[in-house]
């Protein structure tokens, strides 16, 4: 495929489980030393500046939604509530010299919003490339380049996404960005969740070796907390230049508030000497709709569809607003009706959705697993890694709750849809497993492959968040060797699964099927980590399965 774009020029920038003592007092320290180690140390200098980057996000035929943040004055940092409103005017073009000018405005930066900014342009023409950037005070930001959604009925022959998921800023550096950063081809990127991760500094993993600190250094609880730790991510060069390259489409999964987050609580929070839930969740997504470019269709949600001419539509759903808690031992059956993972109103509206749909593709950006999963004969040194990664008790529980195998009458409901409405060429994106798999979707897991399947799945690895070799602190491939035999065995519907190593997708889509090229890191320690390509897995239009192809698009 021909690149659309030039490659972008460099910007102006600079697990365990839960601890048993809670450091409540440093939730008071949101104004102290961390804080200030979440900006670089440029805006003690120069002021108004753009240190964050910008960001374009959820593209439509005629508009798309910008982004950024400005720095108005030195002491203006993320999450300090600091610092004098600001105008902030931008400017959008067909050209980088911005010699062709197609539309302009601006707003005010206040300490309201953290001096972000967010401007959802209209009025511009269909599966076009732009130019934009902001101003303030005399400065211009780094120039961006974005695109437009095809028209609604515009007949499409190829789309392409960039996906991925977790990002652990301790872990690792960012390189998995800066590949899709300078494929220059994209017309988009999916983030399948966890942007950021809400641990202290050492308390989730990394091996034992915090790569680089992040900020606040305690655990995030409140609303200055959450922006801070934005904050710190959007200064990452990797992630600025993928900002920089093609509009974002982003959902949220539990570390943008806390591990294993439901509706009314999280297993990664301590009602009372953490603060209350409620509150706590109100703050995380605040700050997530400040700082990301994302267009909530439905208050204080992330689900909303977006359409791509004929080619696809895209189902973004939000898995953690609504959510049961999680099943456990006294806590419900995983088989409950009563129970659920979407909401009744969620799911009404994805059936409703895929039913109504007339494209080609109905992709659906989801979170956690949708495909069943069992354990199966694994070794006891494997299954208490697994059971780590997953959340699990490690005596053994063949299933993982906190995906759709814990909402079972969910998954039924939403696949007897799919089957009973003859719904085809319905694809799954998936994150959050820290391991990259390629699935069919069967209605009933116990009979196949005899039994039908609904619907196909593919998984993306994580950018940096420990995977189970990373867990086990052994050499990258070795727990893959042993442990992915045992999971296809005990689940014939997953065609491959690779459990050890960090990266990316590219998911390429024409009207005959719908290709996912994974992509691994050489060493997420090293910030010129180098991409190879791994494997490669398609679904063809009309089959509802998944089969290897053995070269990427």
């Amino acid at each position: 495929m021909t690149s659309r774009y030039r490659s972008p020029e460099p910007l102006n920038t600079l697990a365990p489980r839960r601890r048993t003592v809670v450091k409540a007092a440093a939730a008071t320290a949101v104004l102290a030393g961390p804080l200030a180690a979440a900006i670089p140390a440029k805006a003690a200098t120069d002021a108004p500046a753009f240190l964050h980057g910008v960001a374009s996000g959820d593209p439509l035929p005629d508009g798309v939604l910008l982004w950024t943040r400005v720095t108005p004055a030195p002491e203006a940092i993320p999450g300090s509530g600091l610092g004098p409103d600001t105008e902030v005017s931008w400017t959008v073009a067909t050209d980088k010299a911005f010699t062709h000018i197609v539309a302009k405005g601006s707003t005010q930066a206040t300490a309201a919003s953290d001096h972000t900014v967010k401007a959802d342009i209209r009025g511009l023409r269909p599966a076009t490339d732009y130019w934009f950037r902001f101003s303030a005070g005399g400065t211009d930001s780094p120039a961006a380049r974005t695109r437009t959604a095809p028209a609604a009925d515009a007949a499409v022959a190829n789309l392409r996404f960039g996906v991925v998921s977790c990002a652990n800023w301790e872990a690792g550096y960012f390189s998995a960005y800066r590949h899709l950063a300078v494929r220059g081809d994209l017309d988009a990127w999916l983030h399948l969740g966890d942007y950021i991760y809400e641990y202290g500094t050492g308390e989730y993993g990394t091996r034992d070796t915090v790569v680089r600190q992040h900020a606040p250094a305690h655990e995030i609880l409140t609303l200055a907390d959450y922006r801070t730790r934005h904050g710190r991510y959007k200064t990452d060069p990797d992630l600025q230049a993928l900002h920089a390259t093609a509009p974002c489409v982003a959902i949220w999964d539990d570390h943008e508030i806390a591990n294993d987050a439901w509706s009314g609580g999280a297993e990664n929070h301590t009602e009372g000497a953490e603060g209350t839930y409620a509150a706590r969740q109100a703050a995380a997504k605040q700050a997530y709709f400040e700082w990301m470019p994302v267009r909530p269709a439905i208050a204080g949600t992330t689900y909303r569809r977006l359409r791509f001419g004929k080619l696809v539509d895209l189902s973004l759903l939000d898995l953690r607003s609504f959510r049961s808690q999680q099943a456990s031992v006294g806590n419900g059956d995983v088989d409950d009706p009563e129970r659920t993972l979407t909401g009744r109103a969620q799911l009404d509206w994805l059936k409703a959705g895929l039913k109504s749909s007339d494209t080609t593709w109905r992709l659906v950006g989801n979170s956690v697993m949708i495909s069943p999963f069992a354990i199966g004969s694994l070794s006891a040194e494997l299954l208490k890694p697994l059971a780590e990664l997953l959340g699990l008790p490690k005596e053994g529980l063949a299933l993982n709750t906190d995906q759709w195998d814990g909402y079972t009458d969910d998954r039924r409901e939403l696949l007897a849809h799919l089957r009973s409405n003859a719904i085809r060429n319905t694809v799954f994106l998936t994150g959050d497993i820290h391991m990259a798999w390629a699935n069919d979707v069967p209605v009933n897991a116990g009979t196949y492959p005899l039994s039908a399947t609904a619907a196909t799945e593919f998984v993306v690895t994580s950018v940096t968040s420990d995977n189970l070799d990373d867990i086990v602190k052994v050499p990258e491939g070795t727990v893959s060797a042993l442990a992915s035999p045992i999971i296809r065995a005990a689940n014939r519907h997953v065609h491959w699964v690779d459990t050890d190593r960090h990266g990316f997708g590219v998911l390429d889509i024409t009207s005959d099927r719908a290709q996912m090229d994974y992509y691994v890191l050489s060493d997420r320690t090293k910030a010129d980590a180098t991409a190879s390509w791994a494997r490669s897995y398609r679904t063809r239009s009309g089959t509802q399965k998944v089969e290897r192809t053995y070269d990427p698009v």
